[in-house]
């Protein structure tokens, strides 16, 4: 009798690298006053910040255990430079895989990319626009 579990298990041959969104990395949003937004937020919430602002949500992969990925919260002040040129109030980042191979597809489509990507210590980012002009982060963790 064959384990279900042993069905289920993928070959580490068979590594899915599709240049894709595999999460939600990072939630941004515009306020009059971030400082005093975040501390509505620790109080009543509980979201605790951190010394950049935001705080960070921990959580397993699904079909990797061993691997955590986090999602960062943080409120801007309204008007920051960092969404532009999007005029939304809020950005949203994408954890992803294969950023390269992404960005590749995403010229291809005619989509617009706004910087080259950038690596630091603990990933790869890259913005885009979408079509309705949102910023959009794209950013791959370091595993």
């Amino acid at each position: 009798m064959t384990d279900k579990k042993d069905q289920t298990e993928k070959p580490a041959s068979k590594v899915d690298n599709t240049p894709k969104v595999t999460g939600v990395g990072g939630i941004f949003f515009y306020s009059d006053n971030p400082k005093e937004t975040q501390k509505w937020y620790a109080e009543n919430l509980g979201i605790e910040t951190n010394n950049w602002g935001s705080s960070s949500f921990d959580s397993r992969d699904v079909d990797n255990p061993d691997i955590v990925n986090s999602l960062q919260w943080k409120a801007f002040k309204k008007g920051d430079e960092y969404f532009s040129p999007s005029k939304k109030e809020f950005m949203i980042n994408y954890q992803v895989q294969n950023i390269e191979g992404l960005v590749k597809k995403l010229e291809k489509n005619g989509v617009t990319i706004l910087d080259s990507i950038e690596a630091f210590d603990y990933g790869k980012f890259v913005h885009i626009l979408d079509k309705e002009g949102n910023k959009i982060e794209l950013w791959e963790p370091i595993l």
